[in-house]
């Protein structure tokens, strides 16, 4: 089986792969990073998203090899220190999580579109998020949580 090298979260990480190994099971079952999750496995709901080289990507399409050389970011890389990004503060304050099931992906995605776009209007906040299903349908909060993040993310 092949070898695949990776720097998740910070950390350089080696493992032998079945070359069929999405990237969303590799996070999950080989380094047991459980906040990336698996919620349509056809690249539709955005509940796999994760940043790889500091860009959102759905993880449930992307090949473990595909990521080789590569790094990545999950949601438990998001908070520094113990304290929690932003982007995730902002989540909490403004009950932007629901029932959790979506949130590490709208987070992922959140920050990309911010470090891209770092004054989102709602109309461009709610476009972004196009690819990522909140199945709670809590969507308000979200887009809050999310401006206001951008506006703490700013400085």
């Amino acid at each position: 089986m092949p070898t695949v090298t990776m720097t998740v979260n910070g950390q350089q990480v080696s493992r032998e792969v079945d070359p069929r190994t999405l990237l969303v099971d590799f996070l999950r079952n080989e380094l047991h990073l459980t906040g990336t999750h698996v919620g349509c496995d056809t690249s539709q709901c955005g509940a796999c998203v994760v940043h790889v080289d500091g860009t959102s990507q759905k993880a449930c399409t992307m090949l473990a090899m595909q990521a080789d050389g590569c790094e990545i970011t999950t949601i438990e890389g998001l908070a520094k220190n113990g304290e929690l990004h932003p982007m995730q503060a902002a989540f909490k304050e403004h009950h932007g999580l629901q029932c959790g099931f979506c949130t590490p992906g709208m987070v992922m995605s959140a920050v990309d579109l911010v470090q891209r776009n770092p004054d989102p209007n709602e109309h461009e906040v709610r476009e972004w998020l196009e690819g990522n299903i909140c199945r709670c349908t809590g969507y308000h909060n979200i887009v809050k949580a999310i401006q206001h993040a951008a506006k703490d993310m700013r400085g």
